[in-house]
């Protein structure tokens, strides 16, 4: 297949005609104020690259950002990416306040799971439990600054809880409740929250996770804790001892102390904070090393607002789906749906497997119109024959979008000829540092089989090769070349910048093996463009590479990770390519291990990349 040419790739879905709504409505405003016209989505997107000030301005004003006092400056654009610009220099606001400016009675939440009935939260309601759990927080005493974290389901509670903290000016982070306590640990012991939000058990596939005893081991370790905030999942939780966890108490014991004395709650206050105030502290995944706390503002408003509402055309009538718990950027992502007033259902457990026609029967059930999906979800549900059947409506049903991995030609046949035709379908791409999406949807552009559409409004998408210079039609580099609002303030205890300008990916988490020098882990993918990971390792001189060393890696990363993260396949290796300003040639060991063209022109040691050529265990499919 050409990486230039499309005329043989087939086209899933056309353009219908204009715009969604919200964004035709933009491009609109911003054509008459600034005297100019837009032919395409291409010509829109580049004046929003090009003029990065002028465009936060009007967005910020088009959505509705509820502020005290305004912004006196967008952006120095003179200040380079690498020094963290400041935005919206002088503005005065609160996250928290952004998020529940919706007080009415249309649905906010829709609480549902694997062993629970659903329930409807409406944003009113939705106000009125984070002003409970604010006016206890400041009881106990959380102020600006101070850290609360989660490792919780997927539930509402969540989000209240987050509401609280980020209206005091206090910082939400949190750790899947799918790890284990020292996976909790690596991340809480570089923040130090004071108090900790988690649960006693809760479902997850079929199968009972239960948090308390991993709940105890993250405690003792964590000094900080001034109290363990626990979520009785079930009526009889409450009759679970919890004695054993220090400072903890059941949430609704403790919520009781946001009551006054004649048992109202207080008014909800937002504490007015600058555009770059932490609100979250995000890790990455740990793969490469120790995860790092990488902090997010009040930008985190923008890409939602700018992805979800505007290119993917939602309005007070949809209603998203999410089923990550905090731990996800994606649960970042669309808990901000709130602020553009959008419902999301939250899912606690996993829907997809349950039955063959579960997950449909949910979409139906609840008339969502939204789906964001893990790819390989997309591939198991055809795999397995999980589709919509003639009962499934499905009228709802507007857009789906997939990511997280590789999204396979595949899953758009699976979507567009059998889920739904007229359905709005393609493959997304975003990170943890940007809270969002780079690569994004857009109604007014073709959607072509295997394709993802459109670099996301003024984001500045560049594909670069090793040299960092900007390419075409090869395989290359994602950058983003640009600033933007929603990009990481930097990383947690890093004051002078430094940590963070380094690169995000450096060695695999193998440091506390003397018996390995280096290492280097890449993407391999099959005809099916499946993906398994390939950790290679540089002995050090007087170790042998061998089973043993492979085992214990491998354990060692199921105990401070997860089992998910283990690498597919280990092998030694001689030596490992760097450039020559002393950077770590990944995207070179990959290209060559795909059997794709690569430059060696920038390697300082060409001669090492033999070592990854025709490796007889990499050429068998799996």
């Amino acid at each position: 297949m050409s990486l230039r040419d499309f005329s043989n790739i087939p086209v899933m879905r056309k353009p219908d005609g204009a715009p969604g709504f919200y964004f035709n409505k933009l491009e609109r405003l911003i054509e008459e104020k600034y005297n100019t016209k837009f032919n395409n989505y291409w010509e829109f997107h580049k004046w929003t690259t090009d003029h990065l000030a002028e465009f936060w301005s009007e967005f910020w004003d088009f959505v509705g950002i509820v502020h005290s006092k305004r912004f006196d400056e967008v952006i120095d654009c003179s200040v380079p990416m690498s020094d963290f610009p400041e935005w919206f220099k002088g503005a005065k606001l609160n996250y928290a306040e952004n998020l529940l400016k919706f007080r009415d009675n249309r649905t906010a939440i829709i609480e549902a799971g694997e062993d629970k009935d659903p329930r409807y939260i409406t944003f009113a309601e939705m106000y009125e439990e984070s002003r409970l759990y604010a006016a206890a927080f400041r009881k106990f005493g959380i102020k600006k600054g101070d850290v609360v974290a989660c490792y919780v389901s997927n539930r509402p509670e969540a989000l209240f809880a987050m509401h609280a903290t980020t209206s005091i000016g206090a910082i939400w982070t949190g750790a899947l409740p799918l790890f284990g306590a020292q996976a909790v640990l690596y991340r809480m012991k570089q923040v130090n929250p004071r108090i900790l939000l988690t649960i006693d058990r809760f479902p997850n596939d079929r199968e009972e996770i239960d948090m308390l005893p991993k709940v105890k081991e993250v405690v003792n370790n964590l000094p900080s804790l001034e109290k363990v905030l626990i979520i009785p999942s079930k009526k009889e939780s409450k009759l679970k001892d919890i004695s054993d966890i220090r400072n903890s108490c059941f949430l609704d014991d403790f919520l009781k102390l946001g009551l006054d004395e004649n048992g109202a709650v207080p008014e909800m206050e937002f504490e007015q904070v600058s555009f770059s105030h932490p609100v979250f502290i995000n890790f990455t995944s740990g793969t490469t090393g120790l995860p790092k706390a990488m902090m997010h503002g009040s930008g985190a408003l923008m890409p939602t607002a700018k992805d979800f509402w505007l290119q993917m055309d939602s309005d007070r009538d949809s209603i998203w789906f999410s089923m990550s718990p905090v731990g996800w950027v994606s649960w970042n992502m669309t808990c901000a749906l709130h602020f553009c007033g959008i419902g999301v259902l939250l899912y606690e457990g996993v829907p997809y497997y349950l039955s063959p026609t579960y997950f449909w029967d949910l979409v139906d059930k609840h008339k969502l119109t939204h789906l964001f999906l893990p790819a390989n979800v997309t591939d198991d549900l055809e795999k397995f024959g999980y589709i919509p059947t003639e009962k499934h409506d499905l009228s709802n049903l507007k857009a789906a979008m997939a990511g997280g991995s590789i999204v396979k030609p595949q899953a758009y046949d699976f979507f567009y000829n059998i889920v739904k035709k007229d359905i709005f379908f393609c493959a997304t791409y975003g990170s943890t540092e940007v809270v969002g999406t780079c690569i994004s949807m857009e109604k007014s552009v073709p959607i072509y089989r295997g394709e993802s559409p459109v670099a996301a409004l003024a984001v500045d998408m560049q594909c670069v090769n090793e040299e960092g210079k900007p390419i075409e039609g090869e395989y290359g580099e994602l950058i983003i070349g640009k600033p933007a609002p929603f990009l990481l303030l930097g990383l947690w205890g890093d004051s002078d910048g430094s940590r963070a300008r380094k690169s995000y990916y450096e060695k695999f988490p193998v440091d506390m093996f003397p018996e390995v020098r280096d290492c280097i882990c890449v993407s391999q993918y099959n005809k099916d463009l499946d993906e398994r990971a390939v950790l290679f390792l540089k002995m050090t001189e007087g170790f042998f590479f061998n089973d043993d060393i492979v085992k214990r890696i491998q354990e060692a990363i199921t105990k401070e990770l997860t089992s998910a993260h283990i690498p597919d396949v280990i092998l030694e290796t001689q030596d490992i390519p760097y450039s020559i300003n002393g950077k770590k040639m990944e995207i070179i060991v990959k290209n060559i291990i795909n059997k794709r063209p690569y430059n060696k022109d920038n390697v300082m040691n060409p001669e090492c990349l033999k070592n990854f050529c025709d490796i007889p265990i990499l050429q068998q499919e799996f």
